[in-house]
């Protein structure tokens, strides 16, 4: 098994939007950085992926314009390679110079992805759903995903770990094996 860890769109975006709550950014932050250091420790790439809209206005915090689409900064990692997409699957992720993240995962014979980051049931499952359509083995980490509150079309507000609780229902044993960051690369 040839692995890489996809840290997908942890950006301080997201911290300008309304919906951001800040009570799990602490243990997600820890979860990451123990996976990065772990990974790094092993030789294991890691990519990071960042969420730029295409339109440079400087009032939306995905806009490059914004100077927002930076990692956060209690997130410390060397990226193997750096990729920006405007969709929500990060395997539409492209380089500066145009490479595909799917063509260089491939490149590198890279089989199986470890997927982190924000948020849980939109980029991190759309690339994970993606990923094994593509015939690549996922390990979902759980715990090293973030996510908001978000409410129904009724209006009842669905909490983060119900929004956890359903995207691990869905992916695992499907799309992904869903896994915590103290086992992910078990």
């Amino acid at each position: 098994m040839n692995q890489a860890l996809i840290v997908v769109d942890v950006q301080e975006s997201f911290r300008q939007r309304p919906y951001f709550r800040a009570e799990e950014v602490p243990a997600f932050l820890r979860n990451v950085q123990s996976l990065v250091d772990r990974c790094q420790a092993r030789g294991i790439p890691i990519v990071q992926v960042f969420h730029r809209e295409p339109a440079e206005d400087a009032n939306d915090p995905f806009a490059e314009a914004s100077g927002f689409v930076r990692a956060m900064p209690e997130l410390k990692l060397k990226a193997a390679a750096v990729f920006h997409k405007h969709v929500h699957s990060a395997m539409f992720g492209i380089t500066a110079d145009g490479t595909t993240l799917e063509s260089w995962l491939r490149a590198r014979g890279i089989d199986t992805l470890l997927i982190t980051g924000i948020r849980t049931e939109q980029c991190c499952e759309t690339t994970t759903r993606h990923a094994s359509d593509l015939g690549f083995g996922v390990r979902y980490i759980t715990d090293a995903t973030l996510t908001f509150p978000m409410h129904t079309r009724g209006g009842r507000e669905v909490s983060a770990a119900e929004i956890r609780e359903r995207t691990e229902m869905v992916l695992d044993g499907r799309f992904a094996r869903v896994v915590s960051s103290a086992d992910a690369l078990a």
